[in-house]
């Protein structure tokens, strides 16, 4: 049946909208896309006195705190439909759960004491968080402690889902916050190899760490490192040149003598962790790579509670035994650190999609 000439007139200033709305989003993509340095020098927030540490036991906490907007009650629509539209899932958490999750946050900060804490995902002018400076709100929290913001997602607008410009993921500032007893002597941020393709790369995290260096009374430095890796990546390609630049880097401060500590959301289990530990056999259709078996030094330590998950997947608000969780949340130590006590810290996920891991560890 041949398509009359209205309907095919209709169908073409259809496609050519579609077309046009499109270009516009990578033009403006293309045109604001934050190209970060190398090494930036981070200032600290917070100032206390640089003092050389004279303490061997330090305790350490790294926590994805997922900016607010994934605590149990919320799903992700690009975890469940794609990028295209976003069906019955939350592209934004509303307001109040925002709120909530912070709240259940800060409230841990006084619960759970540390010497460093290391977080990732915090919000300081997003609108998948309301425009909630969530950095600031730590900073108060804790208040005796140095702070330093290195950012790693600056997006003017993130243009997903495409086929809904009316209900975008609009704009992100973000980044990852470290929080010291001891006010460090330098701290800087450091980009990590590897880029998503074009055209995502533009609207994608621009990964980094966030290094920062603590005299001792040894004559070397506590090296404390937090790293937020590579995310939907299938394949764990670019992840796969992430880590290289990353063992060289902590393996060239230990050749130092220095002690080093990395920790964070590696969006990958450790050596030889099944990633189905907690829930064998039902993947839901789920896959989480390892870090290759042999790819750090044997004396070099993963830290992290086998018994507990760390991260759960959002495709569905959550359910205890039906959400599949798994376990990509951990520290990474130095042969001359030693790993005394790690545990994750159980929240059922009620104010983030990972549940925090704190370490106690000594240095030799």
């Amino acid at each position: 049946m041949k398509m009359s000439r209205p309907i095919r007139r209709s169908l073409i200033g259809l496609l050519l909208v579609v077309f046009l709305y499109l270009a516009g989003v990578f033009a403006f993509g293309w045109a604001t896309d934050w190209e970060p340095e190398q090494t930036v020098k981070l200032e600290p927030h917070q100032f206390l006195p640089i003092t050389i540490l004279s303490d061997s036991v330090f305790r350490f906490v790294t926590w994805n705190v997922g900016f607010g907007g994934l605590g149990a009650e919320s799903d992700f629509f690009y975890d469940d439909q794609g990028m295209w539209y976003s069906g019955n899932s939350m592209v934004h958490s509303p307001r109040p759960l925002v709120e909530k999750n912070l709240r259940g946050a800060l409230d841990f900060f006084q619960q759970k004491t540390a010497d460093f804490y290391l977080l990732q995902e915090v919000d300081v002018s997003s609108d998948r968080s309301y425009g909630i400076d969530q950095y600031s709100a730590y900073c108060s929290t804790l208040s005796g402690y140095a702070s330093t913001y290195a950012q790693n997602y600056i997006c003017r607008r993130v243009p997903i889902p495409l086929l809904e410009p009316w209900n975008a993921y609009g704009k992100v500032n973000s980044g990852l916050a470290t929080f010291s007893r001891w006010h460090p002597e330098t701290s800087i941020r450091e980009q990590l190899p590897g880029h998503y393709p074009m055209p995502d790369r533009m609207f994608q995290l621009d990964r980094c760490l966030a290094i920062h260096r603590f005299p001792t009374n040894r004559g070397k430095e506590l090296v404390v490192i937090n790293l937020h890796n590579a995310a939907y990546d299938p394949g764990d390609k670019i992840k796969a040149i992430q880590l290289p630049y990353l063992r060289d880097l902590a393996l060239r401060e230990y050749e130092k003598g220095n002690y080093v500590v990395l920790g964070g959301d590696w969006n990958q289990c450790p050596p030889y962790f099944r990633f189905d530990t907690f829930m064998p056999g039902n993947t839901q259709g789920y896959e989480q790579g390892n870090i290759p078996a042999g790819f750090f030094p044997d004396d070099w330590h993963f830290a992290y509670d086998a018994t507990q998950p760390t991260n759960r997947k959002a495709r569905d608000p959550y359910k205890k035994g039906e959400t599949f969780v798994t376990l990509i949340d951990f520290f990474l130590v130095s042969p001359n650190v030693q790993i005394k006590k790690v545990q994750t810290v159980g929240q059922d996920f009620q104010f983030s999609d990972h549940q925090p891991v704190w370490l106690e560890a000594e240095l030799n």
